[in-house]
């Protein structure tokens, strides 16, 4: 048994609306029966498969986009964000992992952030960045994912698309011989290992930390800003064979490197993960392929074995 299963048994312009509550079109899922996908009500993308169910109350989805990856992109879509109001954080991002993200921009903003101040109202964001030691500012859109332009690496770095984490799960470990990388970063670096080189295959991602339960919460900054204690990723892979999905999750802890633990350890079928999220991921591909591909995994599949 995992160690994470243990622990559960105890700028550009962005589009953004208030959700109310369905994929871009690029695969064989339209068509079937989907009692559960996003209703398109004036954002498109909200369609698209990365997208998760959008939650009901005082949330707000951000489409970023930007006008240089048509080639890779038709909607021109960057990535999305679903942002809590009330809680002033954001509940995950999403986005799409392709041929064609790569390039030479990195960390354009020289480890600045921003509020997103055209698309969220003055009392939806904490005014001040609170980040404080030991947390860092913990992308949820890797930069590094976005490389392939300016605008595209800059949007990652607005506050929206932020976590607190600790330097020991987002950071890098330098000293003398001794190198490493935290889980987070492992994980993002695995993510880029098997994103398809292929033009018609596509990695879909939904990643972000836990927000709604005191248990899942390490604590408020300032008795303001929400740091998660647990981080969550959702894949869905489309290629040739059709479609897989697995989900991974991990506690974040100050003190250890966790050097020795593969993320093997981490992963579990998106059904086990929607249950403790509570968050209902992929729900725009029809009802039979989500049941199918959502309670089965294969580590060897997702070259974690």
């Amino acid at each position: 048994m995992s160690k994470f299963y243990y622990v559960l048994a105890l700028f550009a312009a962005a589009f953004s609306f208030a959700s109310c509550g369905g994929d871009d079109g690029d695969g064989p899922h339209e068509g079937g029966r989907n009692a559960n996908k996003n209703i398109v009500t004036g954002e498109p993308a909200v369609a698209r498969l990365e997208f998760p169910r959008l939650k009901e109350g005082n949330n707000k989805v951000i489409v970023y986009r930007v006008g240089d990856n048509s080639i890779y992109d038709k909607g021109h879509v960057n990535f999305a964000v679903e942002w809590d109001c009330d809680k002033k954080s954001q509940r995950w991002s999403c986005y799409q992992m392709h041929k064609g993200y790569d390039g030479s921009y990195d960390r354009v903003t020289n480890n600045k952030y921003y509020n997103d101040t055209q698309n969220l109202s003055p009392g939806d964001y904490w005014s001040q960045d609170y980040y404080d030691y030991p947390y860092q500012h913990g992308h949820i859109c890797p930069n590094a994912d976005r490389k392939y332009s300016y605008r595209a690496n800059y949007q990652t770095f607005y506050l929206t698309n932020m976590q607190p984490q600790y330097k020991k799960f987002n950071g890098y470990k330098n000293d003398g011989n001794d190198q490493g990388e935290g889980l987070w970063v492992r994980m993002e670096n695995w993510l880029r290992k098997i994103t398809p080189s292929n033009n018609t295959d596509t990695l879909y991602v939904c990643k972000g930390g836990t927000i709604d339960k005191d248990e899942y919460v390490i604590e408020k900054l300032h008795g303001k800003l929400i740091v998660p204690r647990y981080f969550f990723v959702a894949l869905l892979m489309k290629n040739s064979m059709g479609y897989r999905a697995i989900g991974l999750c991990f506690e974040q802890r100050e003190d250890e490197w966790r050097d020795d633990e593969p993320l093997s350890n981490f992963a579990m079928t998106v059904d086990e993960l929607e249950e403790f999220t509570g968050i209902d991921f992929f729900c725009n591909l029809p009802d039979d392929i989500e049941n199918d591909r959502e309670r089965t995994m294969s580590l060897k599949a997702w070259s974690l074995d």
